[in-house]
């Protein structure tokens, strides 16, 4: 299970509560409160009892990772969990151009050629990536690399004259 798995089944029990009235929505809301702030308390503990280093090979598991930046706890900057989470998809070819912290836009470039080196589907899987392990970034904005100019050929003479 993910962050934002678990996010949604917590935000569809708070819809059907909403149906229920406002003092239904209100007790599920207080609900989710508490359970976060026990959470956040007891992930602070465990962490602080962990010896230095022992944390980051967890950091690639992208629960680990969801539920730490879900608490507040992910001992890495945004810039570090962007490029985290555009490792976690070696088989897509992007690089990380520029963030802007304000705004959380990303601004992201993938080759020329069109897509992102990975046939279909490889947008989507960058921004469930970030969604994961960097909630900041609010907005992607992709830039194609210019194409490279045709390789220009030099034979070893001149072509034979017609004769």
């Amino acid at each position: 299970m993910t962050a934002e798995t678990c996010g949604a089944g917590v935000q569809d029990a708070l819809d059907r509560l909403a149906e229920q009235g406002e003092d239904a929505l209100a007790a599920g809301e207080a609900l989710a409160r508490e359970l976060m702030a026990l959470h956040t308390e007891g992930l602070t503990a465990l962490l602080a009892g962990l010896p230095a280093g022992a944390l980051t090979a967890a950091l690639d598991d992208p629960s680990t990772a969801g539920l730490l930046v879900l608490h507040d706890l992910h001992p890495e900057d945004v810039t570090r969990r962007i490029e985290r989470a555009l490792a976690s998809l070696p088989q897509l070819r992007t690089e990380r151009i520029d963030f802007e912290e304000a705004t959380g836009a990303l601004t992201l470039g993938k080759p020329a050629g069109g897509g992102c080196g990975c046939g279909g589907g490889g947008e989507s899987a960058v921004e469930d990536a970030l969604a994961c392990y960097a909630p900041e970034v609010t907005s992607i904005v992709w830039r194609t690399a210019p194409a490279e100019p045709p390789l220009l050929q030099i034979g070893s003479r001149p072509p034979a004259a017609v004769r």
